[in-house]
Formats: structure tokens, sequence, C-alpha cells
């Protein structure tokens, strides 16, 4: 997982007009599927107007400079959004703070301590270790639904669930999502299968943070093996 994080000085797009060819892409996917028989044609219609945003998934999300007006342009339009960050840019974090809050915030945590961070991560940016440290103490200064998400993999970063607990602690999120890797995508030609945890082994990981933290087992979903934790 080595991200994409470098300084740039590239020209960025208006927050209206990534909006908009996000709609107009989203659209131009869905529309063969309206020539198929069995594809409920209320449903394929309404899925034509999205309501959530998920403002993550390539590279890290921080980086756009304009990404408080672009929450601003997901407000006006009732989007609600979804940001994820890998939390290693903790002061473009703290203005959201003073510009537009996401509807909710997610934030990966993807280690229990600095040596399994730095062996799991493989980091280019300093510091940041400390930086993601940072972030999740700024979470609890947030008024929207926020979540610290984990993703096990087993042999290299699924272990010492209180370390974990602590760390959770700093930041106080509503949630906590459990989740497990799958041998997928890119991944395939870095780890094994034997590294995908089995959902029995994602439920126990679960419930020892959750006994650390005071937290609840809210949901899970055996297809997907997550488990979620909420505070209330």
């Amino acid at each position: 997982m080595k991200w994409r994080e470098y300084p740039f000085d590239a020209k960025t797009d208006e927050p209206k007009k990534i909006l908009d060819g996000c709609i107009e892409a989203r659209r131009l996917l869905l529309t063969g599927f309206g020539g198929f028989e069995k594809v409920d044609k209320k449903k394929w219609r309404d899925a034509f107007t999205p309501t959530n945003v998920a403002i993550s998934l390539i590279g890290e999300s921080l980086l756009y400079s304009r990404l408080g007006e672009f929450i601003e342009e997901c407000d006006k339009r009732k989007l609600i959004s979804f940001l994820v960050t890998n939390g290693t840019l903790p002061t473009k974090l703290d203005k959201l703070l003073d510009s537009a809050e996401p509807t909710q915030l997610y934030v990966t945590l993807p280690a229990p301590d600095k040596q399994t961070y730095t062996k799991a991560c493989r980091p280019i940016i300093k510091n940041g270790w400390g930086k993601l440290n940072e972030s999740l103490e700024l979470m609890k200064s947030f008024s929207c639904k926020t979540a610290v998400r984990l993703t096990m993999v087993k042999g290299l970063n699924m272990k010492n669930p209180d370390k974990y607990a602590s760390l959770i602690k700093k930041a106080e999120p509503d949630y906590c999502e459990v989740k497990a890797y799958f041998h997928v995508g890119e991944s395939q030609k870095r780890l094994q299968r034997n590294n995908m945890p089995m959902m029995p082994e994602i439920k126990k990981f679960a419930a020892e943070i959750a006994d650390c933290i005071g937290y609840k087992i809210k949901d899970d979903d055996e297809q997907s093996r997550v488990v979620l934790l909420s505070k209330k």
C-alpha cells in the first residue's frame, strides 16, 4: 500500500465540475441496464440521481486543495458525503473544521504500532505514524459522525487488539469498522490467500477490541466479513 502522496502544483478542477462529471459518468455506466428486461425500471431511473458521495478510493482525498468547497457543493445538492482519509494530513483535516464537515468522516487505522505501520504501509512521507495519531486526536473535534476503519490482514497487522483499542480511544469515534482483507486486485502480488481472515476470526478480534473500549457490536455482514462496533 504505497500511497501516492507527494508535493505537486497541478491545476485543480472546480468542485462543481468534478461533481457534475462524476454524476454524468455514473449515468453513462447505468445506461445499458435499461434494456435488460429483468431490471426494475423504477430503481434504474432512481439510480440516475445519486444520493451519496464517497470521497475516497484512489490516493489521499485530503490532497485536493478545494475539498471544503466540494463538500459544500455536496451539501447544496443534499448529497450525503463520506470522506475517507489515511490520516497523514492532519493540518488539512483540521481546516475542514473551519470550512465544511462531511456527513461522515472515516480515518483508516492500518496498524497497532509504528513498526507494523511502517511494514504494512511503506509510507513515502515523513512521520506518517505521528501524523496519523494527530488525525485520530482531531476526530473527536468533529460534530459529524465519525468512524475508524480497520482492515485486518493475517500475519501482518491482525494482532494486539489492546493497542488498537488505545488508538481508537484517542479518536472517540461513533463507530469502528473491523473488516477482513480480501485477496483481490493488486494486493495479490504482495499477499497470499491465507492472509484473509475468516468471519469467525474477525468477530473474535472485533469483540476483543469492543471489550477494551466499551463499545457494542452493532452489526456484522458475513459476505463482506465486517463487524461494526458502536459507541452507543
